[in-house]
């Protein structure tokens, strides 16, 4: 096996790892938005909120709900047959060999492609976390001081 082979299956394994640690973390972040919106919902629906708090908290849910959308969309199957199964269970044995043996490279530029659509979903989705969670905790805050305030 010559040095570049070794260097496409090292990147090829490389991109593959990548893809499996952003739908990890993904898959966290999606555990972690459910339990925000949940607890969030649980305690807005106990408590008496006053409109600041309504004001800051609707907003904080609903840029949650965007994040998990796009987390969704993150771990989103890709079916479209470019590349890896999708691909493969059309190929028989020969023609999955000849063609892994010949596209690594191609193989390798479709996965960075996805993995880079993957990370941009991500970080889309944890920016809309911290802004969400944010206003949450804005609206936990008046909540409490507008009841402090109110006795």
């Amino acid at each position: 096996m010559s040095a570049t082979d070794r260097n496409l299956l090292a990147a090829h394994a490389e991109v593959k790892a990548e893809i499996t640690r952003t739908d990890s973390k993904t898959a966290l972040l999606l555990a972690f938005v459910g339990a925000v919106l949940a607890g969030s919902w649980t305690v807005a629906r106990d408590l008496p909120l006053n409109w600041p708090a309504i004001v800051a908290g609707v907003p904080g849910m609903l840029l949650l709900v965007v994040a998990a959308g796009l987390l969704l969309r993150s771990v989103r199957p890709n079916l479209s047959g470019r590349h890896g199964f999708p691909l493969w269970a059309t190929l028989t044995a020969e023609e999955i060999s000849e063609a892994v043996s010949v596209d690594l490279a191609a193989d390798i530029a479709g996965l960075s492609r996805l993995a880079v659509t993957k990370f941009t979903c991500l970080r889309r989705a944890v920016d809309l976390i911290r802004a969400g969670g944010a206003l949450l905790i804005v609206a936990a805050l008046l909540t409490t001081g507008g009841a402090a305030w109110g006795r």
